[in-house]
């Protein structure tokens, strides 16, 4: 008999409590959020039927607090909780407390998540049930002298791992005798301080392993199955980047045999609902590392390869439905690659980032690209949480497609205000080694050099950012009209015209020359670009010496961000402007550029000629003056020596010289 869940409690936040409710709402169930003060205005909460505060922003006194979670199912009259991944879904306190309340847990039980709660544990359950192991020591003897003796039969280099933890946490990688105790002792207080727990396990390291898993599900009935494999061996710090499904490379005997230990894995706690057996791989041979008790966040690519929704599986199966299939009805169609987006800076060690998204735009609508995504426009990214703000996947007839179509949309991922991961991760999936599945955990390390590298150069971003500010400023219908150019030509002046780019700390001048209305030259310190373009929907395709890059850019005035292909960078633009002509209008003479006032030539109530100096400014490592446009008078002055002023600042009040009609 089956039980249907009517209201669904789910015990997480951002994009993960977004992913779940979006099916349980399909499925008709009432979802209640729950959040911290930190998130009262995510989109999480907003898309819930029931939202609830629980606490702070810090995790531990919201949503990692089981008492408030707890009271909170039973105020909203929930009959089930949902996880998510994270937090508090391999939490066996959390679980049990749960079952006592007589409240469903979307996952396995309490008894099964504490038998793969500790990896020592863990490793000695899949030894009886004949899943294969990396060479070690999981014992709970922790003295030191016998971890030692432990560490000379195993041999180097070895691992040492926080039997409680994940995420890089208490591990050590140790390749020399000499290393082992302070690396022991280091573990150990990094296990204590992170998880409660001291205890290490000990194993053989491998040096260029793959990381690959295999999805199970299993119902409450004791009918299991396997969901195909998934590579994710391209982390940084033992934390995942990028994921995808199958496992490229792989022998069918090789997957069979994975997949029949990752079932026999689940049958050996009676495993119920959907989980993650994840090995090492090593040419043909496989190692169990360890098992997720949980739902992963890399399982879109599965869902893609399948056809099938995870998450509507854990509810069906918390209900009591038996699952359908056997395991020879079951088959991958095509290929599936996922990238995280993380707002942290690669190029300074994945330092995590905190702002506010001024802009984002997400690639959603194209051709078999999924987003799931936990941010707005106009969100504060904060310190409290994990940096993962999204997650973007492509499906493809064959691998090569999908990564192309997975490219394409990281592009097309656009933030302002926070540093994200994006330029990164479309350097690692265009990687010769990433294209032709030349797969390992060390990939990121091994390819630092050229990943670290900017797919556009120092050089290139100057012209593309005088060249986003010249397009952002003329539309089509000026672009042929030679008046309305802004190119800044004077008769009888250089048709070269200088500019300054700044980019960061760094200032640039340089000259630039319009030979067309889609076409220039820039004329940089040790070479000259040419430079054509070309408006597609709503970017411009850029052809650059050698290379093209698709170009938009966000911002007002000379301020900008400038997008190019997955890189971008902010830049602000100084260009000579003319004063108008025109003296109907005039009442103001304002800074042609950003600079700093170095004289002042004039005073208040002055009575000046036409052409007369009036202020005289430094920019772009140049002397700038200011002059009269027309016989006047000054008004009043608005800037003083010494006085950095922005692009088109009023300098002073000019009041144009009144012809006597009579």
């Amino acid at each position: 008999m089956t039980h249907p869940i009517k209201t669904l409690l789910i015990a997480n936040r951002g994009e993960i409590a977004l992913r779940v409710m979006r099916t349980a709402q399909r499925m008709g169930i009432r979802c209640v959020a729950v959040y911290s003060e930190a998130d009262a205005g995510a989109p999480f909460v907003q898309a819930a039927d029931i939202a609830l505060p629980i606490g702070p922003a810090m995790a531990r006194d919201s949503y990692l607090n089981v008492d408030k979670l707890l009271h909170a199912a039973t105020q909203s009259g929930a009959d089930a909780v949902h996880p998510g991944y994270g937090f508090l879904s391999e939490n066996t306190d959390f679980a049990r407390r749960l079952e006592n309340a007589g409240i469903r847990f979307v996952g396995p039980s309490a008894d099964s998540i504490a038998a793969m709660g500790s990896k020592s544990a863990a490793k000695a359950l899949m030894e009886k049930a004949g899943v294969p192991l990396v060479p070690g020591y999981h014992g709970d003897d922790q003295d030191l002298d016998l971890l030692e003796r432990e560490a000379s039969r195993v041999g180097y280099p070895l691992l040492i791992k926080a039997s409680a933890g994940g995420g890089g946490k208490g591990m050590r990688v140790v390749r020399d005798e000499s290393e082992l105790r302070d690396n022991l002792g280091a573990a150990q207080r990094e296990a204590q301080s992170s998880f409660g727990d001291p205890k290490l396990l000990i194993e053989r390291y491998l040096e260029k392993p793959r990381h690959v898993e295999v999805q199970i599900l299993f119902d409450t009935h004791g009918k299991g199955v396997y969901l195909f494999d998934r590579d994710c061996s391209v982390q940084r710090r033992h934390q995942k980047v990028i994921e995808e499904a199958p496992a490229p490379g792989l022998s069918s005997e090789l997957r069979t045999r994975m997949g029949e230990a990752a079932v026999r894995c689940g049958e050996s706690i009676g495993y119920v609902g959907a989980g993650t057996v994840e090995f090492l791989v090593e040419g043909d041979d496989f190692y169990f590392m360890e098992m997720n008790t949980r739902l992963q966040v890399e399982h879109p690519v599965t869902e893609l390869v399948s056809g099938l929704d995870l998450v509507e599986w854990q509810l069906r199966v918390a209900a009591g439905e038996t699952l359908p299939w056997t395991q020879d009805e079951l088959a991958p169609k095509g290929h599936a690659v996922e990238v995280r987006i993380y707002a942290e800076d690669p190029d300074n060690g994945f330092l995590p980032m905190t702002g506010q998204l001024e802009y984002l735009q997400e690639p959603v609508g194209l051709p078999h690209v999924r987003v799931d995504s936990g941010v707005t426009q106009g969100q504060a990214i904060t310190a409290w949480y994990d940096p993962m703000l999204a997650k973007v996947i492509a499906w493809g007839e064959d691998r090569t497609s999908a990564i192309r179509r997975l490219a394409e949309a990281v592009t097309q991922y656009r933030a302002r205000g926070v540093t994200l991961n994006t330029a990164f991760l479309h350097r690692v999936l265009l990687h010769p080694d990433f294209l032709g599945a030349e797969l390992a955990t060390n990939f990121i390390e091994k390819h630092q050099e050229q990943l670290h590298q900017p797919a556009v150069s120092s050089e290139e971003k100057l012209a593309l950012s005088w060249l986003a500010w010249h397009l952002s400023r003329h539309s089509d219908a000026n672009q042929h009209d030679p008046w309305s150019a802004g190119d800044g030509w004077r008769l009888g002046s250089p048709d070269f015209q200088p500019c300054e780019v700044r980019i960061g700390d760094a200032e640039s001048v340089f000259s630039y020359r319009l030979l067309s209305a889609d076409s220039a030259q820039v004329q940089l310190a040790e070479q000259t670009l040419a430079v054509r373009w070309q408006q597609r929907n709503n970017s411009w395709h850029v052809q650059l010496p050698g290379r093209s890059v698709s170009l938009t850019c966000l911002g007002h005035d000379r301020r900008l961000t400038v997008f190019a292909d997955a890189e971008n960078w902010n830049a602000a633009i100084n260009e000579p402007e003319a004063q108008s002509a025109h003296t109907d209008h005039l009442s103001a003479l304002n800074a042609p550029m950003h600079g700093r006032v170095t004289d002042v030539l004039c005073q208040e109530g002055d009575t000046v000629s036409a052409g007369a100096a009036l202020v005289i400014m430094e920019a772009m490592k140049m002397e700038h003056t200011i002059r009269a446009p027309v016989d006047g008078t000054v008004t009043a002055l608005l800037c003083s020596i010494g006085q950095t002023v922005e692009a088109a600042e009023p300098l002073l009040d000019f009041e144009p010289e009144v012809e006597d009609d009579a």
